[in-house]
């Protein structure tokens, strides 16, 4: 083999061993995840996109007043039905609690209450499914005046598929 065609090939391998050194590189990594439900029992957002995300209510200007959280929810138990209850006390802080702001919890129309559980799908609706309404609903303050600030909170929830007696 000729000496130079030699020279040349090394020189070309030694190239391009060192692009891959100097090549541009990004990496994206993002986390996934799916709840399949069972057939049989199940209470899941209608749509799914908001509930690991903070939500805000609306504050209204013009009338001083705070908006309510309104999402829908799918339901089932072909065996029974379903009861709920809040695991906590629902409301929104600024770190004062003489500025906290409550919530009221209403799924299905029923309110939710933190001491214990109660019925808020019937065994006639459960049964063949059906979608129902979460609403949270903010009291106003006793003066009626909300304090200004950046209130937080959180809102869980807990339901049990009840078999009949």
């Amino acid at each position: 083999m000729n000496r130079k065609l030699i020279q040349v090939w090394l020189s070309a391998a030694v190239m391009a061993a060192s692009a891959g050194v100097f090549a541009a590189r990004e990496e994206h990594t993002f986390e996934v995840y799916v709840t399949i439900p069972t057939p049989a029992f199940y209470v899941i957002p209608s749509d799914p996109g908001w509930i690991h995300r903070e939500q805000q209510l609306p504050w209204r200007l013009a009338t001083s007043t705070l908006g309510s959280l309104r999402k829908y929810f799918d339901v089932k138990n072909v065996a029974g039905s379903i009861e709920a209850r809040l695991d906590g006390r629902p409301y929104l802080s600024n770190g004062t609690d003489a500025d906290d702001i409550a919530l009221r919890v209403l799924f299905n129309g029923k309110l939710l209450s933190e001491h214990e559980s109660g019925e808020v799908v019937s065994l006639t609706d459960a049964a063949p499914g059906k979608r129902v309404l979460l609403e949270v609903l903010p009291m106003p303050p006793a003066d009626g005046v909300y304090k200004p600030g950046k209130y937080f909170g959180s809102i869980n929830m807990i339901f049990n598929a009840v078999l009949p007696i």
